[in-house]
């Protein structure tokens, strides 16, 4: 990061609050300042200590501020960029939502002229508590941008909505707080990760997609403000955090229903999956056997439905696609008939020796207007360069479609012009 920032990290009472250790060594490895500021609970849960070594500055605590500068929680305060409170108990949450200031931290959340960002950490009970949930909706109202919570087992033991993200998932997402947001307002729906297709119960047709691509894809889209869906199939990666939907599928009819049942409302489908283009026309319902001598058993395949086509070639479709041509010959060749053939506006062309399985990539963006190379990268700049291209598309979107109306228009114009007789000589003459 070229510029850290200024984070004031907010650390409440919750046995999460283990994981703002690693949170804030996480975002001092990034390059920011973090101050630390602690609320008596918290600090039953894990020590001042650590927290002033990892961030390299005195905590600042209800005790120490009695005893010390009056006035430095103000100065702390003034100077962030961002005030993140993680983790973010359900007591807490209530006194920020309520402008309630009786410990140090919810005084400096009241006189914040930063962002304010909260990590909830709950039980999954509280978490979706009518009182709980109105007060969240009130900070909401208030521009207070939430992390999670995640789904999952809770010191509790139970299971649920309400457990904090892990910290690495906090320190990727918030670099997107102080991004340029070219897709903010937009729906984007995203597949990802590599189909498999049953061949029996424990073999199958796959390939060695690692879902990467579209996973740092999911991540420059919200990254640049736009609401995130992800259908995806088989991945070696996680999914990110902050996706407004995400669902998991295997083969490629599932992916298909999926990706239509999500396709209302969508303005963007970005294809990234790597779909099987065939499967088995029958599934053998018991493993199949290898018996010495025996002939190997004949595979018929049929072939599988085109998600992107389907999509791209939708009567009256306003959903922008942009699809992915993976080629291991005659890379411009084959993504120019493909992106032809599809009826994308946008095609990302690599061959597969430079991406499949890979961390980085090395792509080629074919739209209408211009074809542009873009040299080796980590799949993150290269997903960059996607949505910024995509970006730029989008806004020259209404002048396109404004000429071919008035394009149209002449059309009809001409027509018209055809079918209405014109007058000539051969037509009789007006008379008193």
């Amino acid at each position: 990061m070229k510029h850290g920032k200024h984070i004031l990290l907010g650390i409440s009472g919750s046995v999460a609050a283990y994981k703002a250790c690693e949170l804030v060594r996480l975002l001092s490895k990034q390059g920011h300042q973090v101050q630390v500021v602690m609320t008596a609970s918290a600090a039953r849960f894990v020590g001042v200590q650590t927290l002033q070594a990892l961030s390299g500055r005195p905590v600042l605590t209800d005790a120490a501020l009695q005893e010390g500068d009056g006035m430095a929680h103000i100065r702390a305060v003034r100077a962030a960029d961002l005030m993140l409170v993680a983790p973010a108990s359900a007591n807490t949450i209530a006194k920020i939502a309520n402008g309630l200031a009786d410990n140090l931290l919810t005084e400096m959340a009241a006189a914040r002229s930063c962002p304010l960002v909260l990590a909830p950490a709950m039980n999954v009970e509280m978490w979706n508590n009518p009182a709980n949930r109105r007060n969240i909706a009130r900070l909401q109202e208030f521009g207070v941008q939430l992390m999670g919570p995640d789904e999952g087992e809770q010191a509790c033991g139970e299971t649920g909505e309400g457990r904090m993200l892990e910290a690495a998932e906090i320190a990727e997402w918030l670099p997107d707080l102080w991004s340029a947001k070219p897709l903010a307002g937009k729906n984007v729906l995203i597949t990802a990760g590599a189909c498999y297709e049953a061949i029996d119960p424990v073999r199958g047709l796959t390939n060695r997609s690692s879902g990467r691509m579209g996973v740092a894809l999911a991540r420059a889209c919200r990254a640049a403000g736009a609401r995130v869906s992800l259908v995806h199939a088989g991945m070696q990666v996680p999914v990110p955090a902050g996706l407004a939907h995400v669902e998991a599928v295997e083969n490629a009819q599932q992916m298909y229903d999926a990706v239509f049942r999500r396709l209302h409302g969508q303005d963007v489908f970005i294809s990234v999956a790597a779909v099987t283009d065939y499967k088995p026309a029958q599934t053998a319902e018991h493993k199949l056997k290898k018996d010495a001598g025996a002939v190997p058993p004949t595979i018929e395949l049929a072939e599988n439905p085109d998600i992107l086509q389907a999509v791209a070639k939708r009567p009256n479709s306003q959903v922008f696609c942009v699809g992915f041509a993976a080629e291991s010959e005659n890379l411009l060749e084959n993504a120019r008939a493909k992106r032809e053939k599809k009826g994308v506006p946008l095609m990302v062309a690599n061959l597969v020796s430079d991406a499949l399985g890979k961390d980085s990539n090395k792509i080629v963006l074919l739209d209408n207007e211009k074809e542009a190379e873009i040299l080796e990268s980590s799949k993150e700049q290269a997903a960059r360069a996607i949505v910024a291209r995509l970006a730029t598309l989008l806004m020259q979107r209404p002048r396109h479609a404004a000429a071919a109306a008035e394009k149209d228009e002449g059309k009809n114009q001409d027509q018209a012009d055809q079918d209405t007789p014109a007058e000539t000589e051969e037509m009789p003459a007006q008379t008193d």
